[in-house]
């Protein structure tokens, strides 16, 4: 079976092996951020709907389970932002009724943290990580560009709200681009929101595959060091990039899986590799099949060639 709303198992840098879950449809969110690998937003929105069916999202879910091995994670993220498809919760709660013992996780950008709907349906998720990437409204609106009437002191405030009642872990991912939020003025404002969400950690991360914006350039290892002297916290961390451990090969075609994830994220051949397990000639092979055929196409960026799904051809 070929998967609508799943993607991988990928081995997450954070999470392990991560089954990716895709509420929404490419691409569908609440910002247009300058660094996002998915590609521009197309229909820039904070209006919640059922963007797909959450009905089919739960077949897929247990199809799956009959014929995969569980994974460590089952996460929220893909196309867009989760949480604007009004069924978060009833997905979350059918995965916790069918497989108690599977963690979830949901990567979202906070624009509807201040909705206290929203807050009780992330309260059902074992880990939330929201993203805080500005605090200075220019820097904000430069970086994230959100849709009309979302300001960076209301997602702070919705963050912090949603943190003093979760029993869950918290880590707040904030995205380090050079000389945009790293001065010291920025990185003052950020500490300060640190401390008002109290999250279990401080995730710094930084690009690492091509963003909307060709001009952006990945944090130097230094560079996010210092981020990490200024923030002046005992609970901020570098992530790192995705781990090249091996896992148990997964009952999916395996040229599916790999249009599935470049789709939502582009990858080289190396990253398609670890993430998915394949071997290395089985990836080589596999991508010139589908550059062949039309469904994929690549471009050459300062860590490797990196491969992207056609429009129109997913």
């Amino acid at each position: 079976m070929q998967y609508r709303h799943l993607f991988g198992p990928v081995r997450s840098r954070r999470l392990g092996v991560s089954l990716g879950v895709d509420l929404v449809t490419h691409k569908i969110c609440s910002m247009n951020c300058v660094y996002c690998e998915c590609g521009e937003t197309t229909d820039l929105t904070k209006e919640r709907r059922q963007y797909v069916s959450c009905e089919d999202v739960c077949r897929e879910l247990d199809h799956y389970w009959a014929h995969n091995d569980d994974p460590d994670y089952i996460t929220f993220s893909g196309s867009g932002e989760p949480t604007l498809n009004l069924g978060l919760g009833q997905v979350i709660a059918h995965i916790k009724e069918k497989k108690p013992g599977i963690q979830v996780a949901v990567l979202t950008n906070a624009t509807l943290m201040s909705d206290p709907a929203v807050r009780a349906e992330l309260a059902l998720a074992d880990l939330v990580v929201p993203s805080v990437d500005a605090v200075f409204p220019k820097t904000f609106y430069d970086i994230n560009r959100p849709c009309a009437g979302i300001q960076p002191t209301e997602i702070i405030d919705g963050i912090a709200d949603f943190t003093k009642q979760f029993s869950g872990n918290v880590w707040l991912e904030i995205f380090v681009l050079p000389g945009i939020n790293d001065t010291q003025k920025e990185l003052t404002l950020l500490k300060t929101a640190i401390r008002k969400i109290k999250p279990q950690k401080v995730q710094l991360n930084t690009l690492d595959r091509p963003g909307t914006v060709s001009t952006l350039r990945p944090a130097a290892p230094e560079e996010l060091e210092r981020v990490i002297t200024l923030l002046d916290e005992n609970n901020v961390e570098i992530i790192a990039r995705a781990g090249t451990g091996t896992r148990k090969r997964q009952a999916q075609d395996p040229g599916a899986a790999i249009l599935e994830t470049i789709h939502r994220r582009p990858c080289t051949r190396e990253d398609l590799a670890a993430v998915l397990g394949l071997h290395k000639q089985e990836v080589k092979k596999l991508l010139a099949d589908l550059t062949a055929k039309g469904c994929i196409t690549s471009r050459q960026e300062a860590r490797g060639e990196f491969f992207f799904t056609v429009k129109g051809q997913t």
